[in-house]
């Protein structure tokens, strides 16, 4: 075993900061015979100083992360501050400066994760960023590695774990979203602004960052179709209930059928309770992977929190470390397809539609009209009258595959139909 040890800086002393900090100091010995050198803790960044962190030197605290990566003797920078700036500039400046990168940054990785890659590759460094998807769940690894050899076709995943608690516990319970939500809260799964999680920003990040490396292409997380989960109500987890399904948050990734380009999106959907990401509950996070010579494989497990992130944090710097020992780096990026990525409009989906329509004679024919006009075939229809009469009744259609465009023009179609008072609810219906 080399005796020299090999340097590392901590860029963020947060949960999953302080955790990594810690597993170092407590793993040292393990983490020295893993990699064939031991890692040296030399300095943490931090933006409140006075605030105490137990078990950390408080010699090793600074404010000045950027004199930090300058240092020239670091081996290896850990990013757990997240946002664009001054993340990016920091992770540039490191790279310049002899450091490789392990980040769990989906935010900056989704935005700019080419030109961190460039600047990776210009100096001759690794970037790893296994902790910025999933958490624990060991994916970006097997999708970047692993399946290389392999044609990945699609993704399929619940990526945030706070969005699946929320409907988990509003399946299982009955509960509204927004006391779903303060469960959340209170438990600490959802932040006291919870807006990247439920409106879905976090995971179209994830999202894109799972599709540019399973398709071998750059996808920005402007690419990714986005649509969060507060609109989602009891009546559509009934609905999702009578049909044998349950509502996931998904994170879609797919290859078109003839190769030419891809899609991405994040969105409510219906599955099937036959469907192994139904059965994933509370905060977990699951991704299934269906690739062309491998077939379908699931990866689940702890999605979020200090603990499976610093895992997937210290896994990453074990192999950066290594790397570094044995004068090399790791994959970079895989962009070499360089496919378009396609809009929503072009997506070919199901549709689950709820209408309050009036309650007389002709107006199935109507809507049914509406549906053929529109190239849009129509796989189940349930009616049912109010209990409190009134003359309207709850109209339910299922679709048959459609491109996503077709089946929009005719829920704009429908809510134009003097007999339909509204429309309540629409919901695509994913996992078959």
């Amino acid at each position: 075993m080399r005796t020299r040890p090999l340097k590392v800086a901590l860029l963020g002393c947060g949960v999953v900061g302080s955790e990594v900090a810690r597993i170092m100091t407590t793993h040292a010995d393990d983490l020295a015979a893993r990699i064939g050198a031991p890692v040296e803790l030399v300095g943490v960044a931090v933006r409140r100083p006075s605030k105490v962190r137990e078990g950390i030197d408080p010699a090793l605290i600074t404010t000045d992360a950027t004199a930090l990566v300058q240092r020239g003797d670091i081996d290896v920078v850990i990013e757990v501050i997240g946002g664009i700036e001054p993340a990016r500039t920091l992770i540039t400046t490191a790279f310049e400066n002899g450091a490789s990168v392990v980040s769990a940054n989906k935010a900056l990785l989704a935005e700019d994760g080419a030109a961190l890659h460039a600047a990776a590759e210009k100096y001759g460094r690794d970037l790893y960023y296994e902790a910025a998807v999933a958490g624990a769940i060991p994916l970006v690894r097997p999708l970047r590695e692993s399946l290389a050899g392999d044609k990945v076709n699609r993704v399929l995943g619940i990526v945030n774990g706070t969005t699946n608690f929320i409907l988990d516990k509003m399946d299982t319970s009955g509960a509204g979203y927004s006391e779903a939500l303060d469960e959340a809260t209170a438990l600490g799964y959802a932040e006291a602004d919870p807006t990247a999680d439920v409106e879905g920003f976090d995971a179209a990040a994830k999202a894109a960052i799972l599709a540019g490396i399973a398709f071998h292409t750059r996808v920005k997380i402007g690419d990714v179709h986005r649509e969060g989960i507060t609109e989602v109500t009891a009546a559509d987890i009934a609905s999702a209930r009578r049909m044998g399904c349950t509502v996931k948050l998904l994170a879609i990734c797919e290859r078109a059928a003839d190769g030419a380009s891809v899609t991405a999106r994040v969105h409510p959907a219906m599955i099937p309770l036959s469907h192994p990401l139904a059965s994933v509950r509370e905060a977990y996070n699951a991704v299934f992977v269906e690739a062309e010579a491998a077939g379908q494989l699931m990866f689940y497990g702890p999605g979020a929190g200090g603990s499976p992130t610093a895992s997937a944090v210290l896994g990453d710097l074990v192999a950066v470390c290594r790397n570094k020992l044995g004068e090399a780096t790791g994959p970079g990026e895989s962009a070499y397809t360089r496919l378009p990525v396609s809009p929503m409009g072009e997506v070919v989906t199901r549709y689950h539609i709820s209408l309050d329509v009036a309650d007389k004679p002709g107006v199935l024919a109507q809507v049914a009209t509406v549906f053929a006009e529109q190239g849009v075939s129509i796989d189940t229809v349930r009616q049912q009258g109010r209990p409190d009469g009134g003359g309207e009744a709850s109209l339910v259609v299922v679709t048959h595959r459609a491109p996503d465009a077709a089946l929009s023009g005719t829920v704009e179609a429908l809510r134009k139909l003097d007999t339909v008072r509204g429309v309540a609810s629409i919901m695509r219906v994913e996992g078959e």
